[in-house]
């Protein structure tokens, strides 16, 4: 049931983070988030130190978006997005400026993770 509940509300934040960004979304983003904060939630339990654990978080967004972005491409025969315009941009799919927000977000993501309050509610329904 955790994994549900964190897959949907990853799903829901992708989709809002990027209409508020961008002005729009694809139903493509809300899985892509759902997968990115399960996956950061498992990255969260293990014991690496905070910039280990976002740097580790950021590459896995980064390399989602791009799996996601070529999916849609060539399955879909949709561009999604392009950031072709960006510097050192890959196929229009990536970027190192993204990747850099992908890194203060999935610190701060890790962080709330991590908090006493999250682990001890999270401990508390294992009981």
């Amino acid at each position: 049931m955790e994994t549900l509940v964190l897959f949907v509300l990853g799903g829901a934040a992708y989709a809002w983070l990027e209409i508020a960004w961008r002005g729009v979304t694809h139903w493509s983003m809300f899985a892509a988030g759902g997968v990115c904060l399960c996956a950061l939630q498992r990255l969260a339990q293990r014991k690496l130190p905070l910039g280990l654990a976002a740097a580790a978080g950021a590459a896995g967004i980064t390399l989602l978006e791009l799996a996601v972005g070529l999916a849609c491409r060539i399955l879909l025969r949709r561009c999604v997005w392009d950031y072709s315009g960006e510097w050192g941009n890959f196929a229009g799919l990536i970027c190192p400026k993204y990747s850099l927000y992908w890194f203060l977000l999935c610190g701060w993501v890790i962080f709330l993770l991590r908090s006493p309050v999250y682990v001890a509610k999270k401990q508390g329904q294992n009981r």
